[in-house]
């Protein structure tokens, strides 16, 4: 007999309906350890039920293995199942879970003007920085970690470092906060600078394409030009799969709040995703 079956029992397959639902499972210990979320609850199930000893079930047999009790709730639509998982899973962020869990961690990429001179700070934790105006949330930390910290590279090509000393004492920062990093230029150009919201916002590539042509009057970037091309790709692939992405799915919801709150982010797209698989049926 199957161990999903020696569990639950023979009938707790065929019992279940063939609805959206979003199913909570438990352990021993009656600790929700896993959300998920289904378009047909019965089929669902039944991949529990019949995962094989292969990579890819990997997951789901460890569900089963864990698993003491099964509840679920029905909805209308895939959609408002989608939804519920998704705050399910932020609010008790059940062990098995990965996915849209840790949406506290989702970067911001803030802006401050003082003084003709730019600072940049990037941080999970915005509230800490009222001075900025903050762009985001985006989700991957790698890919817009890896930007930001290649902006900062090349910006040292085209305009001067601000010493850490002087951004402490003139508060843009304060010592003890996690979570961020600082940085500031002066005589960077301020035609740029402006352009430069519109790239975070993923309005405008034109911040990128200006910076790449100041780079260009530099001997010491065209010398070191192997290295300045991978900090280019990784803007530009922050640029594609951040910027752009995150101003895509909020032109196309009508989402108006900016930036987007990390624990709003994922429901945001989650309702694009719902729009463009109904545009697909559709056509």
């Amino acid at each position: 007999m199957k161990k999903f079956d020696q569990k639950f029992g023979i009938e707790f397959i065929s019992s279940l309906p063939k609805l959206p639902a979003v199913y909570r499972v438990y352990d021993q210990q009656d600790e929700l350890i896993y959300v998920g979320k289904a378009k047909n609850l019965r089929r669902r199930l039944s991949q529990y039920r019949n995962a094989k000893r292969r990579k890819k079930h990997h997951k789901m047999r460890a569900v089963v293995a864990s698993a003491v009790r099964i509840e679920y709730d029905l909805f209308e639509t895939d959609l408002d199942a989608c939804l519920q998982e998704t705050h399910l899973i932020q609010v008790h962020r059940p062990k098995l879970n990965i996915a849209g869990a840790f949406y506290f961690l989702y970067p911001f990429i803030g802006l401050q003007i003082k003084d003709n001179q730019a600072y940049f700070c990037y941080t999970t934790e915005p509230e800490n920085y009222p001075g900025f105006d903050f762009h985001g949330a985006y989700r991957s930390r790698f890919i817009t970690g890896n930007a930001f910290f290649s902006l900062i590279k090349l910006l040292r090509y085209v305009g001067h470092s601000i010493p850490r000393q002087r951004l402490l004492k003139e508060k843009i920062f304060t010592e003890g906060k996690k979570r961020a990093y600082v940085f500031g230029f002066r005589q960077l150009d301020p035609v740029w600078i402006t352009q430069l919201e519109s790239f975070f916002t993923g309005r405008s590539k034109e911040a990128f394409e200006e910076l790449t042509l100041q780079l260009l009057e530099h001997s010491s970037a065209l010398r070191d030009r192997e290295e300045i091309q991978e900090y280019l790709n990784d803007i530009k692939r922050f640029w594609r799969h951040e910027a752009k992405r995150l101003a895509t799915v909020r032109d196309q919801t009508g989402y108006l709040n900016y930036p987007v709150p990390q624990k709003e982010r994922d429901l945001v797209f989650l309702k694009y995703q719902m729009r463009d698989q109904i545009r697909t049926i559709v056509r």
